[in-house]
């Protein structure tokens, strides 16, 4: 016999357990169905985010940080520290700590608001009266049926055509995230989010990092002049970025991966390496999710047709996260998933797209928000202009680490912001009074006229929104 449940939720990544976790606080009786599995067998719940994306990839990050400062760094502060070494195996197995902490927290939370958790895969069977019949398959198959069924399966890594993920030689983010020893020669297809931050990870750990990229221009989603910037800061690291490359062939073999290549100016060339990274972008992941049996509908892409409610072709049936369209970004799945719970529950959940921040975590740090110099040029957006360098900055000189600046970027008749890029230390923290003035239609003046503390990162925002009118304090 199927249980009965208000809300049904398939998936539970960001967008999935905190839509559940909101319908449940709304009073809703509430399910979620998730398949990812830990290596001992057990419930995973975290999706891509927790198990092989953000929060991983996070430590690795923290990690490899802490090595670079105490090969490079710690001496100019007086400490001696003898020789260092980095046991990549302990790192990786912190790495596995933090994203069990965060799969254990995830259940914690169903438990704690009383969400019926089942461990296996959902998919779609029939719409029946008053909602529709999902199946879970997993150690125990099981039965459900929901008035309203969110989907939030969120999205796989794209391969290179022609040649498979093995997770050996040839790495997604998950086997970029697995590797067992610094390897000598690293390769990178794709200079992207998970490129860059899985480059600096291991080449802060000794490897000898090449980055492909298709694209004739570096980060062409980036503020022009933040791009310009932080590859500067990547070059000068040792991070090797070729442009405009075009892939002929990879081959993989037991010595490792030779990628055969077009430069950007035509030549023939061939790297070879130990390990490859492929980050080319992500997919829609619809996998076992029969929507064919509901005629639940999908686009070219294979994500999931929604409007700008989150509302499928399907009356009942809503979708958030990577599976629809707009960024591949765990908060704005996160936004999505809140607004979807409130409006089953009668509320009017809100999602301004306008206002949702990019962060890539590298050192130096990129993070933005709103328009790009390029995009209002574009888009005949009369507008000022102002930047403030992290040089000047006594915080980020006394931190040992000024390189970049923040940029406002504000309507010439209003003052409005439009945009806010950040290259430099702590950017990701940073972003956040931006999105905050921006959802709240803020002036670049209001941000000038508010008080930072002092010494502090915020000043260098404070004095950019101050250059927006070519005025400057110069903490």
């Amino acid at each position: 016999m199927s249980q009965q449940f208000d809300v049904v939720v398939i998936g539970a990544g960001p967008g999935g357990y905190i839509a559940a976790i909101r319908a449940a606080q709304l009073g809703m009786n509430v399910a979620c169905i998730d398949a990812w599995t830990n290596d001992k067998g057990g419930a995973a719940p975290g999706g891509t985010c927790t198990n092989v994306g953000c929060i991983p990839s996070k430590a690795l990050l923290q990690s490899s940080e802490h090595f670079e400062h105490a090969t490079k760094h710690f001496a100019e502060h007086g400490i001696s520290t003898g020789k260092v070494s980095m046991d990549v195996a302990t790192m990786i197995g912190r790495k596995d700590t933090v994203v069990k902490q965060n799969n254990d927290g995830i259940l914690y939370l169903f438990k704690k608001n009383k969400v019926s958790f089942f461990h296996g895969r959902g998919s779609f069977v029939k719409a029946v009266e008053g909602g529709y019949e999902i199946a879970v398959k997993g150690a125990k198959d099981e039965t459900l049926v929901g008035k309203q069924i969110i989907v939030a399966t969120g999205s796989n890594a794209r391969a290179l055509p022609g040649v498979d993920f093995d997770e050996v030689n040839v790495l997604s983010n998950d086997g970029a995230l697995q590797i067992g020893a610094v390897p000598k020669k690293l390769g990178v297809i794709g200079s992207g989010v998970i490129g860059l931050e899985m480059g600096s990870v291991w080449r802060r750990l000794g490897a000898d990092v090449t980055v492909l990229e298709g694209l004739p221009t570096f980060l062409g989603a980036v503020d022009e002049q933040v791009a310009k910037e932080a590859k500067k800061a990547f070059d000068k690291q040792g991070l090797k970025i070729e442009l405009g490359v075009k892939i002929d062939e990879v081959k993989s073999g037991k010595k490792g991966v030779s990628v055969a290549y077009t430069n950007a100016k035509g030549e023939a060339q061939k790297l070879d390496v130990d390990k490859l990274i492929v980050s080319i972008g992500r997919v829609p992941n619809t996998i076992g999710l029969n929507p064919e049996a509901v005629g639940l509908k999908l686009d070219e892409r294979g994500a999931i047709v929604v409007d700008g409610d989150c509302k499928t072709n399907l009356p009942g049936v809503w979708a958030v996260g990577d599976v629809v369209r707009g960024p591949m970004l765990a908060h704005k799945a996160e936004e999505e998933g809140v607004a979807v719970a409130e409006r089953i529950a009668g509320q009017h959940g809100h999602v301004n797209f306008n206002t949702i921040p990019w962060v890539i975590y590298t050192s130096p740090e990129i993070a933005w928000v709103g328009k790009t110099e390029q995009q209002l040029k574009a888009d005949g957006v009369k507008y000022k202009a102002g930047s403030f360098p992290f040089m000047a900055n006594g915080r980020a000189r006394a931190l040992g680490d000024t390189t970049g600046f923040v940029k406002f970027l504000a309507d010439a008749a209003t003052d409005e912001i439009l945009g806010v890029h950040i290259v430099g230390p702590m950017a990701s923290e940073l972003i956040s009074e931006a999105v905050v003035a921006m959802e709240f239609k803020a002036s670049a003046e209001d941000i000038a006229r508010i008080c930072h503390a002092h010494p502090s990162l915020s000043e260098a925002t404070k004095e950019a929104a101050l250059a927006v009118d070519k005025r400057t304090l110069n903490f």
